[in-house]
């Protein structure tokens, strides 16, 4: 697949701890158009991976958006140049509506004031975050009593109106309910006809139904890639994976130590 100005690219991306090497030499790359996850036992290095390309651990090697080098440089200089990332917890202001919030991602407001005064319109930006994410209805409502869900769809929504040219996810359906799990997948369909979608998750039935291509680390390494069905017949994933060549009927690996 042709790299574009949107497309992240890692190559021999390696970490080591104290003479750890928790990720040992991964490449993968990601494009706007399709969903990429990245799957692995626990252990296997997905969720450094994601810390190495936003900042938060140091690596060697490359990752690329479009022609800048993320590596080496400050997480606030990485967000600056268009990577947004989202944790397993939501990270939102849960006194404040999901207007507000987006308010505040959006850079519109420099003070607490300014959020309460009554406003002249809403930036078209974030009525195209609403209208994607889904949350239209629930623009004036405070973002803590938004279900799990919600609160996800809030944060990526928050990224969307930054102008996040790749989205990092890390294990966004954990603890939602099957319909909020489906109604995610197809957010981040809607999401990706645009921008590049990485997704780290351990639930399997999810990756089937919404992956477009797949990583599979292991042990800091990429064990297996391609499509769902690629990864899913190839002897190794299956043996790492349920410890046997057999058939693979798990849908959930359990969740990974950071």
């Amino acid at each position: 697949m042709i790299a574009t100005e949107g497309s992240l690219v890692v190559t021999n991306l390696r970490v080591e701890f104290d003479g750890f090497v928790a990720v040992g030499g991964v490449s993968f790359d990601a494009h706007p158009g399709e969903v990429r996850f990245l799957i692995g036992p626990n252990g296997a290095g997905k969720t450094t991976c994601i810390d190495a390309i936003t900042g938060l651990s140091r690596g060697s090697g490359s990752a690329k958006l479009g022609d800048r080098e993320l590596l080496g440089k400050p997480a606030h200089k990485i967000v600056r140049l268009g990577v947004g990332r989202t944790f397993q917890t939501a990270s939102v202001f849960d006194e404040l509506t999901v207007l507000q919030n987006l308010d505040i991602a959006a850079g519109l407001h420099r003070s607490s004031l300014s959020l309460l005064r009554a406003r002249r319109g809403i930036d078209p930006a974030i009525e195209r975050a609403l209208e994607e994410s889904g949350l239209g209805a629930e623009r004036m409502t405070p973002a803590g009593i938004l279900s799990h869900g919600q609160k996800q769809w809030l944060e990526i929504a928050m990224l969307l109106v930054q102008d996040a040219k790749v989205l990092l996810l890390d294990e966004p359906v954990a603890g939602m309910s099957q319909d909020e799990r489906t109604a995610t997948g197809e957010l981040l369909g809607r999401v990706a006809a645009n921008r590049a979608v990485v997704v780290v998750e351990h639930d399997m039935d999810f990756m089937r139904r919404f992956a477009t291509r797949v990583t599979v680390l292991h042990q800091g390494r990429v064990l297996s890639e391609g499509s769902v069905s690629d990864v899913q017949s190839d002897p190794r994933v299956q043996e790492v994976y349920l410890g046997t060549a057999g058939a693979p009927s798990v849908t959930t690996i359990e969740g990974e130590t950071h």
